[in-house]
């Protein structure tokens, strides 16, 4: 007869390697923000050409732009036969139209190289670890766009850091910079990533961007009005050091 063991009990989230706080702020911001996806695509290239646009460029100036260069551009392939001052002229309002269109150009030589065609869609069949390494790979990637790429259109449970994530996540003390510029290096990235539970990972990241954007901003943060004051150790510091 085989030997029967015991189910191993469940130890709640809060108790492992997370915060202590991270269910409760993740819940306050879910209620608030209701994981609103800051429209983010669902086609992985579609959703790589959006970030690029979105560089140092206001929210409404960026979605114009990308929504002019996929008027201009119907087809990833359009883009791929198209020289960088043709992919630049329609994404100029958005500035640094130059730069980017290099990017862009760039990018897809690297893709056509590959996979023999403008897509990205061979990642859907990749491991995380793979399909984040070809992502980095790729000219002017680095892991905070190769994870959202992973997070919005593959669907995977990473959790991308940008300047709202890192931003909150000192605040409520969940790390700390390991720079003296206290600026967020790759290996904090994976460090705060692996702070956060798998379950909880896409709507944490599009509720601290909301939450950076609306009250917890770089500086004057309107404390009083945050959904996460409970939680936040610096409540009530009227100025809140970077």
């Amino acid at each position: 007869m085989s030997a029967v063991y015991p189910l191993r009990p469940k130890v709640p989230v809060a108790s492992q390697k997370y915060p202590s706080t991270v269910l409760d702020v993740a819940a306050a911001l879910k209620k608030r923000y209701h994981d609103f996806n800051h429209y983010n695509l669902k086609e992985p290239l579609d959703e790589l050409l959006f970030i690029i646009c979105s560089t140092k460029t206001g929210e409404a100036s960026y979605r114009n732009t990308f929504r002019s260069l996929k008027e201009t551009f119907p087809t990833h392939l359009r883009i791929a036969e198209a020289p960088a001052e043709y992919i630049a002229q329609p994404i100029v309002s958005g500035g640094l139209s130059n730069q980017k269109a290099k990017a862009i150009r760039n990018l897809f030589d690297v893709i056509m190289a590959k996979f023999g065609e403008p897509t990205l869609k061979p990642l859907r069949k990749m491991c995380d670890r793979d399909a984040e390494a070809f992502l980095l790979s790729l000219p002017g990637v680095g892991k905070k766009v190769a994870r959202c790429v992973l997070m919005y259109s593959l669907g995977r449970q990473v959790f991308p850091v940008d300047t709202h994530c890192w931003r909150i996540a000192r605040r409520l003390g969940w790390v700390r910079p390991t720079q003296k510029d206290k600026h967020c290096a790759p290996r904090d990235m994976d460090r705060l990533q692996s702070k956060i539970p798998l379950e909880l990972r896409y709507s944490l990241h599009v509720n601290m961007i909301s939450l950076g954007r609306e009250t917890c901003t770089p500086t004057a943060p309107r404390c009083d009005e945050c959904p996460i004051s409970a939680w936040c150790p610096k409540i009530g510091v009227a100025r809140i050091r970077q």
